[in-house]
């Protein structure tokens, strides 16, 4: 598993302290919102040219390891509306 953590910085005086990518502006909640939209690694490299693919796949890692701890498991059952 990655360590994505390595990847992000939160600094009171960028972006208002949202988590950012290291050394960027760049923050993690435009990526994964990109991503949701149905971006592409590469379209996001080409975007956002100061990214690196691992930062990348940094914030997915980020986004699945949240998933699975924090999401509760919906019902798979189609009459459970």
């Amino acid at each position: 598993m990655m360590n994505y953590a390595i990847h992000f910085e939160k600094r009171a005086n960028i972006c208002g302290g949202e988590p950012v990518i290291r050394g960027t502006r760049v923050t993690v909640k435009t990526l994964l919102a990109s991503l949701a939209e149905g971006a592409m690694e590469d379209e996001l490299l080409k975007d956002f040219p100061v990214l690196k693919r691992d930062d990348v796949r940094a914030v997915i890692a980020f986004a699945a390891s949240s998933a699975a701890e924090d999401i509760p498991v919906l019902s798979c059952d189609p009459l459970a509306v």
